[in-house]
């Protein structure tokens, strides 16, 4: 049997993946088997078990993937030398709205995909998780130092909040016509200006906070 080259063995689990993300676009999470992935690779349905156990692994690791791009987006925002909080909440905003896929995994299927993957598979995506928070955490110290012993306070704000963008900027046509009919009102915003107004205001608070303490 011909060897195959790391090159090339480390694509296969990336055209996997591509597939999936293809498959995400049209179909819900639940409609999508590892049939219909086989037909958009070059791969059996047999030989994608060489990469993942279950389709939940392979959602999984394009979340994984999502957050190390999110971390690296982070990390530039730490290289700038000084930030407002106008300009912090702008930046992070900006970042997240390039990561719509992890939004939508994060509220839509985040909880079946933890599910039915395997511990270490998952162990691996939340040490990545756990990163992103660090990475953040460390965001927050070098530009408003004045909140490092609260700094969790925004985290822990922030991360939840995550969770709820992604179906309050895309809701489907069935919300969109019920919200209609119980005439509830929804302001016409995006990703970036729901999540740049949310920073700005949430660090704005904080800070404001430790100035009343001084």
């Amino acid at each position: 049997m011909p060897k195959v080259s790391k090159e090339i063995a480390s694509k296969r689990p990336e055209e996997i993946m591509n597939a999936c993300v293809k498959l995400y676009s049209s179909m819900n999470f639940r409609e999508i088997t590892l049939n219909d992935i086989s037909r958009e690779t070059s791969f059996s349905r047999p030989s994608i078990y060489n990469y993942f156990s279950t389709k939940e692994e392979i959602f999984l690791m394009i979340l994984q993937n999502e957050y190390e791009k999110w971390i690296e987006d982070l990390e530039r925002i730490r290289e700038k030398e000084t930030l407002s909080p106008s300009e912090f909440a702008s930046l992070v905003a900006s970042s997240l709205e390039k990561r719509v896929l992890l939004l939508k995994i994060l509220c839509m299927n985040l909880f079946e995909i933890e599910e039915e993957s395997r511990d270490e598979r998952l162990l691996e995506f939340k040490n990545v998780y756990k990163k992103s928070i660090e990475v953040l955490s460390k965001v927050i110290s070098k530009f408003f130092p004045a909140l490092d012993g609260r700094k969790y306070d925004f985290l822990f704000s922030f991360f939840p909040f995550m969770y709820g963008l992604y179906p309050y900027v895309y809701p489907t046509r069935k919300q969109m016509d019920a919200m209609e009919k119980a005439e509830v009102k929804r302001p016409d915003e995006g990703i970036y200006e729901l999540t740049r107004r949310f920073i700005e205001n949430l660090l704005e608070g904080m800070l404001a906070k430790e100035e009343d303490t001084l």
